[in-house]
């Protein structure tokens, strides 16, 4: 699959060991408006760095598009995307409105183009496991889901953009998007209310950093969702000390995500300290090799409740508490992290199969979240709408 990338920033590098250890993946173009990234990618791959994306969507070579682009830029740039005939996976939040989510569904729809938003944690290898266990039966219908991370999100370099609410900024649109999909394919996609409380306690950041949610679906489950970004509390002691991105984490860097936050006295050095650790900048360190241990990626403990058992993901498998005894499910650790992205979006352009993570997936996403910010504001359940299934095409 020959690919283009919309926007060298942290994203992308995220996704960066990935496109280079998977065989499946050419990278052959990428758009970006700093020039240190485009030389970067030029250097790295020998395919051209363009100033704008109608550039790199002219380019014949490429054949699917990566948009990897600030959060309000993403309807913008999959419509133009798919009016170049490119298929697309796009980052998530898929976009900051529904209006403009179902503008991107309807213009890869007419285009005849594949659309799929990720990477999220819903795509993780444990999250879709303990999917196939529901599925199987064995342990009846889901009841109650419990999933909580407490992070430093909130006190990683920002540009002003991303602590305005409005512009996409804050926990909900970045964080809660992966949260809210793995809540609703564990509990089979359709949330029928949101009843939430969100927390914006740092005047100097003023935006949400932490919410608190209840979710009911139509099938009578109902889950509890917590986040903070706050940077106090790690919740990844709960899972053994491994990060999000699945690396063994050193407890003696506790507090570093705030401390190194005090090198910027103002927006504008933070946004500088953001830029020259991305792609391409002063401070970047390509760290694309592939670890010698590397446990699957997760976002914090998430627990299961069933009618015979409860279902734990984690990190290295599946613990599953039964009536009369607790046993383990491993899984192979990932020979290269969010394979499962590629194999999806393979799928859909090889073998012209539905994505899980398609537009109406994430669309349905997005509604649960800004239905989470509505409930905070008005202090009333919201009823989300565009709500879908977790198995295509139903």
């Amino acid at each position: 699959m020959q690919i283009g990338v919309v926007g060298l920033g942290r994203a992308f590098t995220l996704m960066l060991p990935t496109f280079l250890h998977d065989s499946r993946v050419k990278l052959v173009g990428a758009a970006d408006p700093i020039a240190a990234a485009r030389a970067q990618f030029e250097s790295d791959f020998g395919a051209p760095g363009h100033a704008s994306v109608e550039a790199l969507c002219a380019d014949p070579a490429v054949e699917a598009l990566y948009i990897a682009s600030p959060h309000q830029f993403h309807a913008e740039h999959v419509c133009l995307a798919a009016s170049s005939g490119k298929h697309v996976l796009v980052e998530k939040p898929m976009a900051l409105s529904l209006e403009e989510c179902t503008r991107m569904i309807e213009a890869t729809r007419r285009a005849g183009v594949h659309l799929i938003v990720g990477h999220s944690h819903s795509f993780n290898l444990p999250i879709r496991r303990t999917r196939e266990l529901i599925d199987s039966g064995i342990y009846g219908n889901v009841r109650m889901i419990t999933a909580m991370n407490f992070t430093d999100f909130l006190y990683r370099p920002r540009r002003p953009e991303e602590l305005d609410t409005a512009a996409g900024g804050g926990v909900i649109h970045s964080q809660a998007t992966h949260q809210m999909d793995i809540v609703r394919l564990l509990g089979g996609g359709r949330v029928r209310s949101v009843r939430a409380h969100t927390g914006s306690w740092d005047p100097l950041r003023p935006t949400e950093g932490a919410y608190s949610a209840l979710l009911g679906f139509e099938n009578g489950a109902f889950a509890s969702a917590t986040y903070s970004g706050y940077g106090h509390y790690d919740s990844d002691e709960l899972m053994d000390h491994i990060g999000e991105m699945g690396q063994r984490k050193n407890e003696a860097d506790y507090g570093a995500a705030r401390q190194r936050l005090q090198q910027a006295a103002t927006p504008a050095q933070e946004a500088d300290l953001k830029a020259a650790r991305n792609y391409g900048g002063s401070l970047y360190r390509p760290g694309t090799a592939l670890p010698d241990r590397l446990a699957h990626q997760h976002f914090g403990q998430v627990i299961v409740s069933c009618e015979k058992a409860d279902l734990r993901p984690g990190a290295s498998g599946i613990a599953i508490y039964g009536d009369h005894q607790k046993t383990f499910e491993p899984l192979p650790a990932p020979r290269i992290a969010r394979s499962e992205v590629i194999d999806e979006l393979h799928e859909a352009l090889v073998n012209d199969r539905p994505a899980v993570h398609s537009g109406e997936w994430a669309r349905a996403t997005t509604a649960v979240c800004l239905a989470l910010l509505e409930s905070a504001r008005s202090q009333r359940d919201c009823h989300p709408l565009f709500q879908v299934s977790h198995r295509p095409g139903e």
